[in-house]
């Protein structure tokens, strides 16, 4: 698997892309589920299938862009915002990026880290590990990348990105990801219940780091990508639940800019086990 990643690491991001946005639409051609899906979120956000198909293309080209990001040569980045990174990291108080499953969210650390590294040490980037061997030592060797720091979703992980806030470091989560059973709250995300993690809100309230919200905008024709940063909408309540619909009304406001490239067929509604609605 690592070497398979390694090889495609080589390819044109163009090739990757083309052949990504192949692969998308045979992937929805073949899963039934994974079409409804798609148009029952979309549709639940106020958009019709035909404003958000784009989005099945995406998702083939995140897929198969991953490995030029992980092991290949850097990628043409421009930035849009980048004052409030600037002023955040100068402040010094730590700060949580948050980031939807919008554009590629992959390039945000890395950029980021890029760019104030050297004076202000590594991103630490919060990952579940692959439950599959192959593909836990492909991802354990990408995430080893000079200005990236990992941490899992355990205790220690937690820990680790405490330490890392406190040290005027960042942080990078992706709140609309579904977590474990215990670790979120009910809140709505476009009107419909969903099971959100309250990491990204916990961290915010016991370090005081700057909240920042970022993604990745998967530019045409394959020139790269732009790098959004933006200032959170509104102060974070001090009560959890609040601030965890905050956090949800601020993904919302990011994916509203390009619907289109947002992961729609992705099961951001599903139930851990052992919970109910």
């Amino acid at each position: 698997m690592l070497a398979l990643y390694r090889f495609a690491s080589r390819w044109p991001l163009g090739l990757l892309h083309a052949l990504g946005a192949a692969l998308g639409w045979l992937s929805w051609a073949a899963s039934p589920t994974y079409r409804r899906r798609i148009t029952e979120h979309a549709r639940g956000a106020g958009y019709r299938f035909d404003e958000v198909r784009a989005s099945v293309a995406h998702a083939g080209r995140m897929a198969l862009e991953t490995p030029r990001l992980w092991f290949g040569a850097p990628v043409p980045v421009e930035w849009r915002g980048a004052e409030h990174l600037d002023q955040a990291y100068a402040a010094r108080r730590g700060i949580v990026f948050m980031t939807a499953h919008l554009g590629c969210f992959e390039i945000v650390p890395q950029a980021a880290s890029a760019r104030h590294h050297a004076e202000y040490g590594p991103v630490t980037v919060l990952y579940r590990p692959a439950r599959q061997a192959a593909l836990a030592e492909v991802v354990a060797m990408a995430r080893r990348r000079e200005g990236l720091e990992t941490a899992p979703t355990t205790l220690a992980g937690v820990r680790q990105m405490i330490k890392a806030l406190r040290a005027g470091r960042a942080v990078g989560v992706l709140p609309d990801q579904v977590p474990p059973d215990g670790l979120g709250v009910w809140s709505p995300f476009f009107d419909r219940p969903a099971y959100t993690m309250t990491l990204a809100a916990r961290l915010i309230q016991q370090t005081g780091a700057t909240p920042l919200l970022g993604w990745g905008e998967r530019l045409p024709r394959a020139q790269g990508f732009r790098v959004h940063i933006l200032p959170f909408p509104e102060p974070l309540s001090a009560d959890l639940d609040t601030a965890v619909a905050q956090i949800n009304r601020a993904m919302e406001g990011l994916i509203r800019q390009r619907p289109d490239q947002y992961l729609w067929g992705y099961g951001r509604y599903k139930t851990p086990r052992a919970l109910t609605p």
